[in-house]
This record gives structure tokens, sequence and C-alpha cells, in this order.
């Protein structure tokens, strides 16, 4: 069970990508290194993802989409946290994104982006490495 000051991080689909294992299996990860995760389902819109990571005291909110639509989902997240005043949550993510567009998402403000082949160790360490503020007792 996670200890008080946990990290904690909202995994969410956004769009109509409707394919999760991938999400699934990052979240369970985070879970079982001791992150405390919020997986807000299928079809979620950046207003919800938001919405849920402004209720949830998220730490960061990581990103998976599989459907062509990153560049879009991942500005409005970004550019939703900000006129929220929350432009500190990281923003994280991975799936099908073609290796041009990692630098267009870095100049964003997307923090990290996972491509196909990253492990789940990848991904748990880089969390451990650059959210929260390292008291999480990981």
């Amino acid at each position: 069970m996670p200890g008080a000051g946990a990290i904690r991080v909202v995994v969410a689909k956004p769009g109509l990508d409707g394919h999760d294992r991938g999400a699934k299996v990052v979240a369970r990860a985070l879970r079982d290194a001791g992150v405390e995760v919020i997986y807000t389902g299928l079809h979620q819109t950046p207003e919800q993802i938001v919405e849920t990571a402004i209720q949830e005291d998220a730490d960061a909110v990581g990103l998976s989409v599989l459907s062509g639509a990153h560049m879009t989902l991942f500005k409005r997240v970004i550019d939703l946290l900000a006129e929220r005043d929350a432009a500190d949550i990281v923003v994280f993510g991975g799936g099908i994104i073609p290796e041009d567009d990692v630098a267009l998402l870095d100049e964003m403000g997307v923090a990290k982006v996972f491509r196909p082949g990253a492990t789940t160790y990848d991904i748990v360490d880089w969390v451990r490495a650059n959210v929260g503020d390292g008291s999480a007792g990981l």
C-alpha cells in the first residue's frame, strides 16, 4: 500500500482510441512500484483528464495515445492544465508516436515520450526520477 507522500499519477486514454492494454500494464507497473495510480478508462476527453488530475491532486498525467491524434491531444491537455493553474502537473506519455514528433511534443511541454519498445522498468525509473519530490519512499 502506498505511503503518505506517494507519487500520484493519472493514467489516461484520451480520444477515440479503444486499445488500453498498454495503459493498464503501465498503470500496474507504477502501482506495483508504490505509485498511487488513478486510471481514467477509455475515451476520455482532455477536459475530463485535466479535471481528474486536479481533483486527485496528481503529480503527473500519463497519456497513452495510439490513434495518431497525439499532437492535438497532448497539446490540449497541456493547455488546459495551464488554464487551470495546474501547469506544475507533469505530462508524459507514450504510444505509436513517430520519432519526428517527439521533439515537437517536447517543445510543447511534454516531459517524456515513451515509444514502442520502452520497458515498464524505464517508465517506473523515469517517474521516480522526474515526478514528485523524491520523498515517495520508492
